[in-house]
């Protein structure tokens, strides 16, 4: 087996788009190689804990209204061509995703991390929750089959809160400046929201690699 560790935020589109089609491929291919495991990146690491009036910090970010409209064109056709509805009307706020990614952080210790993440991208960009909310990582953790009451425990302390600070910051060390990023097998970094097909390409060549070795 090959490990895939992916990097990402669950308030990145690009992330959510990366991933919808990285596990297109997954599903077409399922004798895939790969073993993965999911990494913290805080697109906003400053961000304050309550979070920020959505189109504030979209402004702030790109200088102005116009701009982000302009920011959104790619990103809104790139999840159209993946099959993707993304509600940006009903984002309110853009959370702080520390605790987000504690959540992940714990699912991978049951081994239910993709399932938590991806109900973290539906929750943030199709259903427009706060993922920062207690109450819906509570939520989402008990959906993916997770104990709600213990992950609220979880969450009412200062549980992994350096531990996820540190991983973030060992990424960023490493040279990773955005997500989501995807390092194959330790060693090759594929940066970027890439295609179905360059995802089928690679595991055929994963696949036949191990067959003939």
């Amino acid at each position: 087996m090959i490990k895939l560790d992916i990097l990402s935020d669950p308030i990145c589109p690009w992330c959510y788009i990366g991933k919808t089609l990285l596990f297109r491929a997954l599903e077409d291919r399922p004798d895939h190689p790969f073993v993965i495991e999911w990494h913290p990146f805080q697109l906003n690491p400053d961000m304050p804990p309550e979070g920020m009036d959505r189109r504030a910090y979209l402004e702030a970010k790109f200088g102005s209204r116009e701009k982000v409209v302009e920011a959104h064109v790619p990103v809104d056709a790139a999840a159209e061509a993946a099959g993707l509805s993304i509600d940006f009307g009903a984002i309110a706020r853009t959370p702080n995703t520390l605790d987000a990614h504690r959540l992940i952080h714990w699912a991978g210790i049951e081994r239910r991390q993709t399932d938590v993440v991806a109900a973290l991208f539906d929750a943030h960009f199709a259903d427009g929750r706060d993922i920062s909310d207690h109450d819906v990582l509570a939520d989402i953790a008990d959906t993916a089959g997770m104990d709600a009451a213990v992950i609220r425990r979880l969450l009412a302390s200062d549980s992994d809160v350096e531990e996820i600070r540190t991983r973030d910051a060992h990424a960023r060390e490493r040279g990773i400046t955005g997500v989501p990023t995807f390092i194959v097998a330790e060693t090759h970094v594929v940066p970027g929201a890439q295609q179905t097909e360059l995802w089928l390409k690679l595991i055929d060549e994963i696949n036949g690699q191990l067959a003939g070795g």
